[in-house]
């Protein structure tokens, strides 16, 4: 089983858990487990016993490294159809949005690696607890895709213009970073995550989710918090000023050439600068048009232009090319379609935006319940 699914007695009511378990590969979403989850989401949403529920992830590595990209590559590689890979973003982005209004509190606790498809559970819970160890990113620009899994959601709530320059350059924020901008509530430290399990099953709790969540908001603001000093040193508070300065313009081609000229002096900052610098070209404009047009849009109609985004992503050859160099002949050389950002037409970028789908021609099927 991808998952385990485990339903804990409280004094009164149950909870809900839903592990990832795929250890071996730091639970990378594949099909079959994000099938297994929307089906266990859609069961508990009508489950009056069920008061809320938790996921977490198996192992000591890694909540979630993202989707799995092994088995995204298999079906990109079927001759002229790619229906089973755009099928795959569908399912995910439900599954996502699912999360997002789900009618009972939702826990995640997140540990290690937290990217992509990771990110999007942990985004789309209702408590985002992280423990110190945490590595959090949304890296997609290295293997041709796009932040996806609603990142044009909550990356465009992040101060200035952070989101942009985490989906250029694929940067790895740690546990002090993540809680600076809001991308999780709470650190915990490991052992606390059993013990809040325990001390929630000591509760009596209701089928009324609104008194629920009042009740578990209190629980968790009762945790003993780790000494956040302890806490690995915020990259962001060395370096925001930078982002903020060198993220500014209004042309996406000045706005690459200046991350790329800067000389600062830090391995983080390198780090997230060789990813731009190698990343592809189409994705970068892909992260600097979804960010605009998600600006004005609900959390239902970002997802639906990211399964557009995505749906044209499996159509052309650089997602293909990107997780070849990067994850399957690993040669870390992929050859993009454009040399530069300044080299990719209009043309090409409009097209990942086309469809513009709504109800009549979406197909997703959506749930539009929430706390």
């Amino acid at each position: 089983m991808p998952i385990q699914v485990q339903e804990f007695e409280c004094r009164e009511g149950f909870i809900g858990q839903i592990t990832l378990d795929a250890p071996g590969s730091l639970n990378a979403l594949s099909g079959s487990m994000i099938d297994e989850i929307q089906t266990t989401l859609d069961q508990w949403t009508e489950a009056s016993h069920i008061a809320m529920i938790v996921f977490r992830g198996a192992g000591e590595r890694a909540f979630c490294a993202g989707g799995d990209i092994r088995q995204l590559y298999g079906a990109l590689s079927e001759p002229d159809d790619h229906s089973a890979a755009a099928d795959y973003f569908a399912r995910e982005y439900r599954m996502d949005y699912t999360i997002h209004c789900f009618p009972k509190p939702v826990i995640t606790i997140a540990h290690g690696a937290v990217m992509g498809g990771g990110m999007g559970i942990l985004s789309a819970s209702r408590y985002r607890l992280i423990t110190p160890d945490i590595r959090m990113a949304m890296p997609e620009i290295t293997i041709g895709l796009f932040p996806d899994v609603g990142a044009s959601w909550f990356l465009n709530r992040l101060p200035g213009r952070l989101g942009l320059f985490m989906g250029l350059t694929g940067a790895r924020l740690n546990a002090s970073d993540a809680l600076r901008v809001g991308l999780a509530d709470m650190a915990v430290l490991p052992e606390q995550a059993d013990s809040l399990i325990a001390r929630l099953q000591d509760e009596r709790w209701t089928d009324e989710a609104a008194a629920n969540d009042n009740r578990l908001f209190r629980l968790i603001k009762q945790l003993e918090h780790p000494d956040y000093r302890a806490l690995p040193e915020s990259e962001l508070a060395r370096h925001e000023q930078s982002i903020a300065r060198l993220s500014a313009g209004e042309e996406l081609p000045d706005v690459v050439e200046k991350l790329l000229s800067a000389e600062i002096d830090s391995d983080w900052w390198q780090a997230c600068i060789n990813n731009l610098r190698g990343g592809c070209p189409v994705t970068a404009w892909l992260v600097w048009t979804q960010l605009k047009k998600a600006q004005q849009m609900s959390l239902k109609d970002t997802f639906r232009m990211e399964l557009a985004m995505a749906i044209e992503c499996t159509r052309r050859p650089d997602l293909r090319e990107g997780i070849r160099a990067r994850l399957i002949e690993k040669d870390n050389a992929p050859q993009w379609s454009f040399k530069s950002v300044a080299e990719v037409p209009e043309s090409i970028v409009e097209q990942h935006f086309l469809p513009e789908l709504d109800d009549s021609n979406d197909p997703m099927t959506w749930t539009d319940r929430a706390i």
